[in-house]
């Protein structure tokens, strides 16, 4: 999709120093958000790091808490050097394409709409994004780096469903069908697509809550393919944002973009 087909407000500044951007786009049911937190330097664009934090939640819900709220909390974009950008998705965020619904193009969405509208506000280089999430959007890192290598720069994921073998938790009406979800399916892409990583270690997997048994078995199968990885098994940590896991990902993005 072109971007110039999304509807893209005015710059709204917040009280707690966020950046709003209202999106309106076919590819979504409804209005989005873009929202971003800046360094108060901001570094030249061949240096300039992107951090995405990927929301569990549509809209502006937050049962599992809010990344961006945690990301400032950390006071993550001084200290780590990245702009953070936390976009909106109106429907439960599987970062998937519905192969019927043009509304439910979740993966093109972000493709095409968020990162190009990220790249003309703060210029950078494509290998300088970096991936975060966890649940839903940890898979949905792990997802949009393997099948985007040349998009993204790095991923992490804590606590996420990372070995499902068939669609769960509101994924198979954002999916569609399940072969359409073996497109997305993440042991599938870790084999066909875990190889284009290079040798450069390039994600990073963490953690539990939920999901402990999906986190070894991911971590085992990234050791038999020989992908280059960042592992923590534990300790348990509560499944959502401010749990820690957020710190110790960025931390980790932070030394795969230097």
């Amino acid at each position: 999709m072109d971007p110039a087909a999304a509807v893209i407000g005015e710059a709204e500044p917040q009280p707690d120093g966020a950046i709003h951007y209202t999106v309106r786009s076919s590819l979504q049911r409804g209005p989005t958000l873009v929202r971003l937190l800046l360094p108060k330097t901001i570094d030249p664009p061949e240096t300039r790091r992107i951090l995405f934090v990927l929301p569990v939640d549509p809209v502006m819900q937050r049962r599992w808490g809010d990344g961006l709220v945690t990301a400032r909390k950390l006071d993550a974009a001084n200290r780590f050097g990245f702009i953070v950008v936390a976009p909106t998705f109106a429907d439960w965020p599987w970062y998937c394409d519905h192969p019927d619904k043009p509304a439910l193009r979740q993966e093109t969405y972000f493709l095409d709409i968020v990162v190009p509208l990220v790249a003309r506000l703060h210029p950078h280089e494509a290998s300088r994004r970096a991936l975060v999430g966890f649940s839903k959007s940890g898979w949905g890192a792990f997802s949009l780096l393997l099948r985007h290598p040349k998009a993204f720069g790095a991923a992490c994921a804590w606590d996420a469903p990372m070995m499902m073998e068939r669609p769960r938790f509101e994924m198979g009406r954002i999916v569609g069908t399940q072969e359409n979800f073996g497109h997305y399916r993440i042991a599938a892409l870790l084999a066909s697509h875990g190889a284009a990583l290079g040798k450069a270690t390039r994600l990073g997997l963490f953690g539990y809550g939920n999901f402990r048994a999906d986190t070894q078995r991911a971590h085992a199968l990234m050791e038999r393919l020989g992908i280059p990885h960042h592992y923590a098994d534990g300790p348990p940590r509560k499944h959502n944002w401010d749990s820690g896991w957020l710190e110790e990902s960025i931390r980790t993005l932070r030394k795969m973009i230097p």
